[in-house]
């Protein structure tokens, strides 16, 4: 998961920083939502993946074999047709000045390396936290305090320290644009992983399990966040700014979709494609179209470092929300499990064993369902599997529904973080920040 993270973070890092470099500032909304519209074709890979999926226990591993073929053939791309003149930052140096500054570069970068196992270490005491190990056990606070040290550690060494920064202080030259765009990035990341992560899996626990069903219910999702960043990169450049505007209009139905989502429950899929669609457009309204303001108004040497910086963002916001979600998911679905699972298993199939129950409960938890027809008691009982699996999808909507609860107060930030935000109207002109020859 995490090579495969990178090598898509590279992919969208390399498409977004390239087009921001050619295209004219006034422009470059236009000319990212065009590169967007290339992904049209993987829209629907939801409905394949799930087809794929489904052809045998080992199958999923070709989804994983596409997806490192289709970042191997971006990077081969990138490396056959990309190159671009050299930077600003170079230009009039000897090689050995030259060398002995990428020297220190790749010195003071190396703490970035760092950074990615302290963040792991948060994360890992976050997932745990709860779920598997108390939270003040050792286990959870290890990680967590070491990893929050070791992270302020970073920022402080960024900040005072590092004589050639990961993240220079010259993208800081308009903060009240930068600041909450960068806090909006942040936001739209944790209701993006919201859906990302949490959707598909509603979609098969609480909706059914059937592989066409699981992956036409993912399917608006793609669609509307594709269409959502389109939209606004395009009225970014035709209003050549009124980012304010776009970002606050935006987020609010990213906000009230994500939160409306809580209605979901076994007998109302009717209602959540619409509710889907609203989230999918607000999420893509803020997720790329944030990250093409940053680029617009940094120098034109840092475009990568800032498309990097929003990605990171965007990712470790996502990461760390879901982490949050997770539990808080978790925490609402053992005893929501005990009480739909169990007390069907016992006023309905008179079954008492706390084992069989306990069992059962686990099955649901992990979508292993064909095992429950296998318990004492379920077992050639007409009626009995049914009775435990719908069971387990009312207990699954009772859990749900915090998550999306929760992504309100994130959604919430967002809307006040994009009221402050500056205009980037006097940035919108025609220069181009890289002219190829």
């Amino acid at each position: 998961m995490v090579f495969g993270g990178i090598g898509a973070g590279i992919n969208e890092l390399t498409a977004l920083a390239v087009t921001s470099e050619l295209a004219p500032t006034a422009k470059r909304g236009k000319y990212v939502a065009i590169l967007i519209l290339t992904i049209i074709p993987f829209c629907p890979s939801v409905l394949s993946g799930q087809l794929i999926a489904s052809k045998s226990p080992g199958a999923w591993r070709w989804i994983g074999l596409l997806c490192g073929i289709y970042n191997f053939i971006g990077l081969v791309l990138t490396a056959v047709f990309y190159f671009p003149p050299p930077r600003v930052n170079s230009q009039g140096m000897s090689r050995r000045e030259s060398d002995k500054l990428t020297g220190s570069v790749e010195r003071s970068a190396s703490p970035a390396c760092m950074l990615i196992v302290r963040q792991l270490l948060f994360m890992m005491g976050m997932q745990w936290g709860g779920y598997q190990y108390p939270w003040g056990s050792a286990h959870v606070l290890a990680p967590l305090i070491i990893g929050v040290v070791l992270l302020v550690g970073f920022f402080l060494w960024e900040a005072k320290f590092a004589k050639h920064p990961m993240f220079p202080k010259r993208l800081r030259q308009d903060p009240r644009i930068l600041g909450p765009t960068l806090i909006i990035t942040f936001i739209s990341g944790a209701n993006f992983f919201s859906i990302l992560m949490f959707w598909p899996t509603q979609a098969f626990n609480v909706y059914g399990h059937d592989p066409v069903g699981v992956g036409i219910r993912g399917i608006p999702v793609g669609f509307s966040i594709l269409a959502g960043c389109c939209i606004v990169l395009w009225l970014l450049s035709t209003f050549r700014g009124h980012n304010r505007e776009l970002l606050i209009v935006s987020s609010i139905p990213m906000t009230a979709g994500c939160g409306a989502l809580a209605i979901g429950r076994g007998d109302n899929l009717y209602q959540m494609w619409g509710l889907l669609i609203v989230a999918g457009l607000g999420i893509g309204d803020i997720v790329v179209p944030a990250s093409i303001i940053t680029t617009i108004i940094c120098p034109d040497d840092l475009i990568a470092t800032i498309a990097a910086l929003t990605l990171a963002i965007r990712v470790i916001g996502g990461s760390i929300r879901y982490c949050v979600y997770y539990n808080v998911f978790i925490s609402k679905f053992v005893p929501a499990a005990i009480y739909y699972i169990g007390g069907a298993m016992e006023l309905n199939l008179n079954i008492t064993n706390p084992h069989v129950i306990k069992e059962a409960i686990g099955i649901t938890g992990t979508s292993l369902l064909p095992l429950l027809d296998e318990l004492p008691g379920i077992k050639g009982v007409p009626g009995a599997y049914d009775l435990v699996v719908l069971a387990g999808q009312m207990a699954y909507a009772e859990a749900y529904k915090y998550v999306y609860y929760l992504s309100i107060a994130f959604g919430g930030v967002s809307i006040i973080a994009a009221y402050f935000l500056g205009d980037i109207s006097k940035y919108m002109d025609d220069h181009v920040a890289v002219v190829m020859h």
